[in-house]
């Protein structure tokens, strides 16, 4: 018997005003990672929402569709690798192994943001990628462990042929399927023995 003097609905949550924004953010970025990696692209953008514990009026104030929310995804973890590779001494490997490690739960962002490639508002993670592959292809080749023959563009079809790999691979098999493909590569990578 429920006791007349409590409620039996739990309490709204109180609303925090404009300064909950920038944590609101970062909450749905959070959890639209996990839900989209766990459920693909599928999931409803309410499930987003309620794990993030916003409000739909929330996420729709911050990421109008599901393009916004992947680009913030992305933008995220290039901010992640712009931060890796600023250290000396981050190599193209370990720059791989990050980008390995990022695609493997974002297959389901990947793909949508390949379908929207050509839109304006995703250009700019083809520049940010540009300008991450570029310090660290400058660096290795400096230390004389690339070739010469290797050049910037080279290595981004190879992230994207390893992007592209891994989301058509089941979540078990993309690690060693990409340790596979990026061992190929470094092999046509490395400096010739002449």
């Amino acid at each position: 018997m429920s006791d007349p003097g409590k409620s039996e609905n739990p309490p709204a949550k109180a609303n925090r005003g404009p300064g909950a924004g920038p944590e609101n953010r970062r909450a749905i970025i959070a959890a639209a990672r996990e839900i989209f990696a766990e459920s693909g692209l599928q999931a409803p953008f309410n499930a987003v929402a309620k794990k993030a514990g916003v409000g739909q009026g929330s996420l729709y104030r911050h990421f109008p569709d599901r393009v916004a929310l992947a680009l913030a995804v992305f933008d995220e973890n290039f901010d992640a690798l712009e931060a890796s590779v600023a250290s000396p001494d981050t190599t193209l490997d370990d720059l791989i192994d990050d980008i390995i490690d990022l695609a493997a739960v974002s297959t389901a962002l990947i793909d949508l943001i390949w379908q929207h490639q050509h839109e304006e508002r995703v250009a700019h993670l083809t520049t940010r990628l540009a300008g991450v592959v570029g310090t660290v292809v400058a660096r290795e080749r400096a230390a004389g462990l690339l070739g010469d023959h290797v050049t910037d563009d080279d290595v981004l079809l190879a992230i994207t042929m390893l992007t592209d790999l891994l989301s058509r691979a089941d979540a078990a098999e993309r690690r060693p399927l990409a340790d596979r493909a990026w061992a190929i590569f470094r092999r046509s990578f490395a400096p010739s023995r002449g």
